[in-house]
C-alpha cells in the first residue's frame, strides 16, 4: 500500500482525470440468444444474467468486461480474456486505448457502477442496464503504473478468497462423504427400525407445525428472538420477534421449501406455520444425531409445492434406529468437528470479502482534477 501512496503522490499530485466510458471503449451487446447455448460448447457464453453458459462459436476474441443486462443489476461483472460469445442483452466494454488496464476498469466497475446508476436512474428501482448508463459511466485514468499496482493488490485479495472458496468446497464434500458413511454404519448396527409414525406412537418423538407469524406481526412486536420459516438457504431466519415459542433443542424443517431440515440448538425462537418442528422425548436419543440421520434420508427425497413435507407425509417417509448413546456421541462429535471447520472457513471468507471491498473502494476513490 505504501508503494501505491508513493506513486499517487509522485504521479497524480493534482488528482486524476475522469473520462466517460463511451469515449475510450467500444460498448455493445452480442448477437446470440439463450437458445444458442449448447452443453459442452467450446466457448464461454455470457447471457443476460449472472449465468455463464457454453456456445459452439465465438463472437469476440479480446480482453473485455462483460456485464449482464438483467439480474443483479450493477453487481455482476465478468472479466474475460480470450474467445467468447455474448447474449443480445449482455454488454461488452472493450477499451480502445492503451491508457486503461482492463482489469483496473473491471475493479472500478465493481466498486462504483451500482452507485452511479442508482444516482442517474429515473426510477428508484433499476431492473435492467441500458447502453447510455454504460457510455456515461466515468472512469478514472491514472498512470498505468498506478492502475497496475491497484490491480496487483486487489488480485492478491481475490486469489486469497478463491483459495478459501476452493477449500470450503473440498471440506463440504468431505463432510457429506463422512456423514453418509458414519450414519450408514451407525444405523446398520441396530436391527430395529422405526418409522417416524411409530416413533411418535411410542412417545420417542413429537411432531408439530409452527404458527402464523407475518412480517406485519414482527413489525408490530419487534424483538431479539429469531423467527424461522420455510427456506432453502441460510438458517431459515425470517425476522426477529418480541415473543418466542420455544427455548429447547429441536429439529425443524421447511414444509413448503423442499422439506429442508434444520438443527435448532436450545435458544429462544419461533417457527412459522410453513415449518414443522420435532422434539425428542427420551434420554438415549440425541436430537443432533437424529437430525443427521434424517438429513441423510432427506437428500434422497423430493419435496416441492405439489408434494409438501407436511408432518403427515414425513411420518411415513423417514425411519431410523437408535444405536447406543456411545455410538451417537461418536458420530455427532466427528460431524460437529467437520462442521465447525466449515463454519470457520465461511467466517474467514466473509471477513476477507469485507476487507477486500473496503480496500477496493478506498483504492478506487480518486480525487478528480476538476476538484
Amino acid at each position: 500500500m505504501s508503494k501505491l501512496t508513493e506513486l499517487l503522490n509522485e504521479l497524480c499530485p493534482g488528482g486524476v482525470e475522469y473520462v466517460a466510458a463511451g469515449e475510450i471503449a467500444q460498448i455493445g451487446t452480442g448477437r446470440s440468444d439463450r437458445k444458442d447455448a449448447i452443453e459442452g460448447g467450446e466457448f464461454p457464453f455470457f447471457v443476460r444474467s449472472e449465468t455463464v453458459m457454453r456456445h459452439s462459436e465465438y463472437e469476440y476474441d479480446e480482453t473485455a468486461i462483460v456485464i449482464p443486462g438483467e439480474g443483479g443489476v450493477g453487481e455482476i461483472f465478468h472479466y474475460v480474456s480470450g474467445k467468447y460469445a455474448l447474449h443480445q442483452r449482455a454488454y461488452r466494454v472493450s477499451f480502445t486505448t492503451d491508457a486503461i488496464d482492463t482489469r483496473f476498469a473491471f475493479y472500478h466497475f465493481q466498486a462504483n457502477f451500482k452507485r452511479f446508476i442508482e444516482r442517474v436512474a429515473v426510477t428508484a428501482t433499476v431492473k435492467s442496464i441500458r447502453k447510455p448508463m454504460l457510455t456515461k459511466f466515468p472512469i478514472p485514468v491514472p498512470p498505468l503504473e498506478v492502475q497496475q499496482e491497484i490491480v496487483r493488490v486487489l488480485d492478491a485479495f481475490t486469489d486469497l478468497e478463491q483459495s478459501l472458496v476452493s477449500e470450503l468446497e473440498l471440506r463440504k464434500k468431505q463432510f457429506d462423504s463422512v456423514r453418509r458413511s458414519v450414519i450408514s454404519d451407525s444405523q446398520a448396527a441396530e436391527k430395529k427400525v422405526l418409522r417416524l409414525r411409530e416413533a411418535e406412537s411410542e412417545g420417542i418423538v413429537t411432531l408439530g407445525r409452527g404458527k402464523v407469524i407475518s412480517k406485519k406481526d414482527i413489525a408490530a412486536n419487534p424483538g431479539d428472538y429469531p423467527v424461522y420459516s420455510s427456506s432453502g438457504a441460510g438458517n431459515g431466519e425470517f425476522g426477529r420477534y418480541g415473543n418466542y415459542m420455544f427455548d429447547d433443542e429441536r429439529i425443524s424443517w421447511s414444509v413448503d421449501g423442499g422439506g429442508r431440515l434444520f438443527y435448532r440448538p436450545a435458544h429462544r425462537y419461533s417457527v412459522t406455520n410453513v415449518s414443522g418442528w420435532m422434539t425428542v422425548n427420551i434420554s438415549d436419543l440425541q436430537v443432533k444425531y437424529l437430525y443427521y440421520v434424517l438429513l441423510s434420508q432427506w437428500e434422497n427425497e423430493s419435496f416441492d409445492y405439489t408434494r409438501k413435507a407436511h408432518p403427515s407425509v414425513i411420518r411415513e417417509v423417514y425411519a431410523f434406529s437408535i444405536p447406543t448413546i456411545e455410538i451417537q456421541d461418536e458420530v455427532v462429535s466427528k460431524l460437529d468437528s467437520l462442521e465447525s471447520l466449515i463454519q470457520s472457513i465461511e467466517q474467514e471468507i466473509s471477513l476477507r470479502r469485507k476487507q477486500y471491498e473496503f480496500y477496493r473502494n478506498e483504492l478506487l476513490s480518486f480525487a478528480s482534477k476538476e476538484d
